[in-house]
């Protein structure tokens, strides 16, 4: 086995766990508003920082090929990857109110979280971009123009995000969040 299979079967165990985390929310939200009688209202917000966050995770999971040369094995780096994704676990589980019967409206427990759901992400972008930039054979991706282009629109979109006000602000920006990914997948 290989330093990278190593490091990235412990990266792959944790991020598992936040798509299963996201996953599972919705599913547990999807269930609560199909009971008889049941007063739960998803809405659109919620869902769409959930796909955001599966869509960034995924990201992350195929940045994480791209180290496959520069990452080894020491207590640093396990740390680190702890450290990182277990930030990625805490962001996945606030997404879906952990009882969906007792949040009933969707919509206003994404106005509790998406700050700090959002927030981890940012931080957790910036440790990406940091770590990219403190490997010579990583920093050059950085600096292509198609990369920082994204990368700037990813980033003002987040803040969009975070600091837009009202339900059709938010559903915008998060849309666009969505639709990001969804080209970046498609290049």
């Amino acid at each position: 086995m290989s330093q990278f299979e190593f490091i990235f079967s412990f990266f792959g165990l944790l991020l598992g766990l936040s798509l299963t985390e996201i996953l599972a929310g919705l599913a547990r939200a999807i269930q609560a508003q199909l009971r008889p009688g049941s007063a739960v209202r998803i809405g659109w917000l919620t869902p769409l920082l959930g796909t955001f966050v599966l869509l960034d995770l995924i990201s992350f999971w195929q940045a994480v090929w791209v180290t496959r040369d520069v990452l080894a094995v020491s207590g640093h780096a396990l740390m680190a990857i702890m450290l990182f994704t277990g930030a990625y676990f805490l962001a996945a589980s606030l997404v879906f109110p952990r009882d969906s019967d007792e949040a009933g409206d969707h919509d206003a427990h994404f106005f509790r979280v998406r700050r700090i759901v959002i927030g981890v992400m940012l931080v957790l972008l910036a440790c990406q971009l940091g770590f990219y930039a403190s490997q010579p054979a990583l920093a050059k991706l950085l600096t292509r123009p198609l990369s920082l282009g994204l990368t700037v629109v990813l980033v003002i979109l987040m803040l969009a995000a975070m600091l837009a006000r009202g339900k059709r602000w938010c559903e915008l920006t998060m849309a666009a969040l969505v639709a990001r990914y969804v080209v970046v997948y498609l290049l």
